[in-house]
Protein backbone atom coordinates (compact mmCIF):
# COMPACT_ATOMS: atom_id res chain seq x y z
CA UNK A 1 0.00 0.00 0.00
CA UNK A 2 2.88 2.60 -0.75
CA UNK A 3 0.87 4.13 -3.32
CA UNK A 4 -2.14 6.14 -2.06
CA UNK A 5 -4.36 7.76 -4.18
CA UNK A 6 -5.48 10.27 -1.50
CA UNK A 7 -3.28 13.50 -1.39
CA UNK A 8 -1.52 13.82 2.15
CA UNK A 9 -2.68 17.44 3.67
CA UNK A 10 0.79 18.91 4.95
CA UNK A 11 -0.91 21.64 6.18
CA UNK A 12 -2.31 20.62 9.17
CA UNK A 13 -1.78 22.52 12.72
CA UNK A 14 -0.14 25.49 10.96
CA UNK A 15 -2.05 29.32 11.55
CA UNK A 16 -4.00 30.47 8.49
CA UNK A 17 -1.57 32.57 6.82
CA UNK A 18 -3.17 35.46 3.76
CA UNK A 19 -0.34 37.42 1.55
CA UNK A 20 1.67 38.07 4.85
CA UNK A 21 -0.28 38.09 7.38
CA UNK A 22 -0.57 35.26 9.86
CA UNK A 23 -3.43 34.34 12.31
CA UNK A 24 -5.39 37.26 14.47
CA UNK A 25 -4.25 39.63 11.92
CA UNK A 26 -5.88 38.57 9.25
CA UNK A 27 -8.92 39.08 11.71
CA UNK A 28 -7.96 43.21 12.91
CA UNK A 29 -7.08 43.94 9.14
CA UNK A 30 -10.77 42.84 8.06
CA UNK A 31 -12.08 44.60 11.23
CA UNK A 32 -10.29 47.94 10.46
CA UNK A 33 -11.62 47.70 6.74
CA UNK A 34 -15.63 47.27 8.42
CA UNK A 35 -15.25 50.38 10.23
CA UNK A 36 -13.51 52.65 7.48
CA UNK A 37 -16.19 51.56 5.30
CA UNK A 38 -18.56 52.87 8.10
CA UNK A 39 -16.81 55.89 8.77
CA UNK A 40 -17.31 56.58 5.25
CA UNK A 41 -20.59 56.13 5.71
CA UNK A 42 -20.97 58.37 8.35
CA UNK A 43 -18.90 61.52 6.58
CA UNK A 44 -20.77 60.89 3.41
CA UNK A 45 -23.99 61.59 5.10
CA UNK A 46 -23.24 64.03 7.14
CA UNK A 47 -22.43 66.03 3.86
CA UNK A 48 -18.28 66.35 3.72
CA UNK A 49 -17.57 66.24 0.21
CA UNK A 50 -16.64 62.62 -1.45
CA UNK A 51 -13.31 63.61 -2.62
CA UNK A 52 -12.35 64.45 1.02
CA UNK A 53 -13.83 61.20 2.13
CA UNK A 54 -12.18 59.16 -0.46
CA UNK A 55 -9.08 61.00 0.19
CA UNK A 56 -9.16 60.90 4.11
CA UNK A 57 -10.51 57.01 3.72
CA UNK A 58 -7.70 55.98 1.76
CA UNK A 59 -4.80 57.62 3.49
CA UNK A 60 -6.15 55.71 6.82
CA UNK A 61 -6.57 52.82 5.08
CA UNK A 62 -3.17 52.54 3.92
CA UNK A 63 -1.94 53.52 7.39
CA UNK A 64 -4.27 50.83 8.71
CA UNK A 65 -2.33 48.27 6.29
CA UNK A 66 1.03 49.29 6.85
CA UNK A 67 0.45 49.10 10.77
CA UNK A 68 -0.97 45.54 10.56
CA UNK A 69 1.55 44.04 8.23
CA UNK A 70 4.61 46.32 10.30
CA UNK A 71 2.95 44.01 13.54
CA UNK A 72 2.48 41.12 11.77
CA UNK A 73 5.87 41.16 10.62
CA UNK A 74 7.13 42.12 14.09
CA UNK A 75 5.42 39.98 16.61
CA UNK A 76 4.16 36.77 14.31
CA UNK A 77 1.68 34.63 15.35
CA UNK A 78 1.47 34.76 19.24
CA UNK A 79 4.19 37.20 19.71
CA UNK A 80 1.82 40.47 20.10
CA UNK A 81 -0.14 38.42 23.21
CA UNK A 82 3.22 37.51 24.76
CA UNK A 83 3.97 41.14 24.64
CA UNK A 84 0.68 42.51 26.13
CA UNK A 85 1.22 39.89 28.75
CA UNK A 86 4.94 40.90 29.60
CA UNK A 87 3.86 44.37 30.51
CA UNK A 88 1.67 43.22 32.95
CA UNK A 89 4.05 41.58 35.26
CA UNK A 90 5.42 43.71 37.91
CA UNK A 91 8.76 44.80 38.16
CA UNK A 92 9.62 43.88 41.79
CA UNK A 93 7.43 43.38 44.52
CA UNK A 94 7.65 45.00 47.96
CA UNK A 95 6.87 43.72 50.76
CA UNK A 96 6.32 46.45 53.97
CA UNK A 97 6.25 43.59 56.99
CA UNK A 98 7.63 40.13 57.23
CA UNK A 99 3.81 38.92 58.14
CA UNK A 100 2.98 38.12 54.83
CA UNK A 101 6.17 35.12 55.27
CA UNK A 102 5.29 34.48 58.99
CA UNK A 103 1.62 33.04 58.21
CA UNK A 104 0.87 29.48 57.98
Amino acid sequence: MANSIYPINKGINKSIEFKGLKAQYIWYLGGGAVALMIVFAVLYIIGVPSLLCVGLIGASGGFLVFKIYRMSNKYGEHGMMKALAAKQIPKCIKAYSRAVFTKL
